[in-house]
């Protein structure tokens, strides 16, 4: 079954980029530009009442950076960076970005970027059965998982590792699809590869989040995230 049209926006200080990556865009038949923006504010604002599926975001813009618009958003869209610097490969993708995009673009790399974007909106999604399990497709058969005895989730290659009590469980999605699928305010993504139950965190650094006896690496810019979740998840 073939993915939908995306719908896309482009957030860019720059009129001339912002007019060039628009224009890319436009004639994508699977990308559907709804906006442009010259900066984050504008754009956080517009998606809260028009989501988006995609947005090509600018590292370095006035009043906030392309960083500081990810971690503001609550849903977050995918999203394709675009730098004219590689200094920020490895922070970026420490942001689980779809893809990193260098100036200037050429449409071979641009194409590139959005068959990534198109597969993972393609890939499987969970099926939710109740409030307390979810179903998905491992070794060709179908598993009902309880979300109540997973400890935590790992990205491995193309697959993820559903951690329970019992067993692991190899499935083919992103995390990102599996994550959307999960009760909300019960899990957290800590890192681009984990995903944790919060009733299952034992302790936490800056570093790393000990769960079940299992040291998993935290991001940076996730530990107050984490803070504050804990602290939710505990009142409710």
């Amino acid at each position: 079954m073939e993915s939908r049209t995306l719908k896309t926006i482009v957030i860019d200080d720059s009129k001339l980029q912002r007019t060039a990556i628009s224009e890319l865009v436009r004639k994508h038949q699977k990308l559907e530009l709804t906006a442009d923006y010259h900066n984050g504010i504008e754009a956080r604002i517009a998606m809260k009442e028009n989501p988006v599926d995609l947005v090509f975001l600018d590292i370095e813009m006035p009043i906030i950076s392309g960083f500081d618009f990810i971690e503001s958003l609550q849903e977050r869209p995918q999203i394709i960076l675009v730098t004219g610097k590689a200094d920020y490969a490895m922070k970026a993708f420490d942001y689980d970005v779809t893809d990193y995009l260098l100036k200037p673009i050429t449409a071979e790399r641009f194409s590139t970027s959005v068959k990534k974007a198109l597969a993972n909106r393609s890939d499987p999604e969970p099926e939710i059965t109740d409030d307390h399990h979810i179903m998905v497709n491992s070794k060709l058969k179908k598993v009902k998982v309880s979300v109540n005895d997973v400890r935590w989730i790992e990205g491995v290659g193309d697959y993820i590792k559903i951690v329970t009590e019992e067993e692991n469980i190899l499935v083919l999605m992103t995390m990102k699809a599996l994550m959307e699928s999960l009760p909300k305010g019960k899990f957290m993504r800590i890192h681009k590869s984990y995903i944790v139950n919060l009733e299952k965190v034992e302790n936490f650094n800056g570093a790393e989040v000990e769960v079940s006896g299992h040291r998993l690496p935290l991001s940076r810019h996730k530990k107050i995230l984490l803070q504050e979740a804990l602290l939710n998840s505990s009142t409710d």
